[in-house]
């Protein structure tokens, strides 16, 4: 099947296929609209089950940036990449400088950056080979903290709708992922007074919950069925569809992860199911907000604002959707693609 003919294609502007021989690297780079800017997105690793599942990723995960970056108010357009393979065996120097020199090629039209199962030290190593790069140590480092940050303020805004107050006191939120941004996340809805249902595939950060937060354990599976006011998706995408949305009893659906939702359809189902749901990548904004404070120059105090302008942008946006009985990603993407449209005829 054509590039062109998938069903995640949406007109974007170019689709690279890495393959590099001789450290085994292959990757997905898919940079979707540079109105704004030159695309920036984060880089993930993740062991897909087949090159089409990278494809169709890659494909969602650029558009979402689009769409992030915008809302935010952010001089970048959307891109993303993902390399094929298992981030715990196939990671290696020559990897990542290869992969960096996939990047240098194209000559800054894609701004590269941590994401899934990426660090800041393989950043670093692509780094050496191009220098359209974001999130390095010394630099802006790791995005995880404005990540956590803008994902609870999202849970607030989200809260003031579905529940009358952003207050998340004696609130049940159930955390889908304690890693470095779960975690983070976490913390803060803990401190708030939150009672907190966690779950994660590494048993020692959830342990840490456990004993730092004052968090419940549940299994990976079990986490759909428990007793929630909140479900916070903060692991990868997918998680929000047919299956699941039978067991999930929450009336706010908002956490950090990427394409929470299986398919765009779900959008109008969780909708029509009275959940409330913070449209994925409008709440996690605050990862590129704080990336561009790297490729843009933006000051510290500028970054913290745009971070905190995350619960405005989503207040606005359930607004829209309860006036207009709409969902609420559909608002969001709306509400993207009028900036997009006004950047462009600002151009001629």
């Amino acid at each position: 099947m054509s590039v062109f003919d998938h069903a995640e294609f949406d007109n974007h502007e170019e689709v690279v296929f890495c393959h590099d021989e001789a450290t085994g690297l292959k990757a997905i780079i898919a940079v979707h609209d540079t109105t704004m800017g030159p695309s920036l997105g984060g880089t993930r690793m993740w062991n897909y089950a087949s090159s089409e599942e990278a494809l169709t990723d890659v494909l969602r995960l650029s558009r979402g940036m689009t769409y992030k970056s915008a809302l935010a108010g952010l001089p970048l357009g959307g891109g993303k990449a993902v390399i094929i393979g298992n981030a715990k065996t196939d990671k290696s120097p020559e990897l990542f400088k290869a992969y960096g020199r996939f990047v240098d090629s194209l000559g800054g039209k894609y701004i590269t950056a941590e994401d899934v199962n990426i660090r800041t030290s393989d950043i670093e190593l692509v780094a050496t080979q191009t220098r359209f790069v974001a999130g390095t140590e010394g630099k802006a480092g790791d995005p995880s903290p404005h990540t956590a940050l803008g994902t609870y303020l999202g849970v607030k805004a989200a809260a003031k709708h579905a529940f009358g107050s952003d207050d998340l006191k004696g609130l049940k939120v159930a955390v889908q992922g304690i890693g470095a941004v779960g975690y983070d996340f976490a913390a803060y809805l803990a401190k708030e007074g939150a009672i907190l249902t966690v779950c994660d595939v590494n048993q020692d950060a959830v342990d840490k919950a456990v004993k730092e937060l004052g968090a419940t354990a549940v299994s990976i599976d079990d986490v759909y069925d428990v007793d929630m006011d909140i479900f916070a998706p903060c692991a990868l995408g997918a998680t929000v569809n047919d299956a699941t949305l039978q067991r999930i009893g929450a009336k706010v659906i908002a956490g950090s992860a990427n394409n929470q939702l299986a398919t765009p359809a779900h959008d109008k189902i969780v909708q029509d199911m009275g959940i409330l749901y913070a449209p994925d990548y409008v709440i996690n904004a605050g990862g590129v907000i704080h990336v561009c404070s790297e490729a843009s120059a933006m000051s510290t105090e500028e970054t913290a604002a745009r971070v905190r302008a995350i619960y405005d942008t989503l207040d606005r946006i359930f607004t829209r959707a309860k006036a207009e009985n709409r969902p609420t990603g559909e608002i969001a993407d709306e509400m993207a693609r009028e900036i997009l449209a006004a950047k462009a005829a600002s151009r001629g």
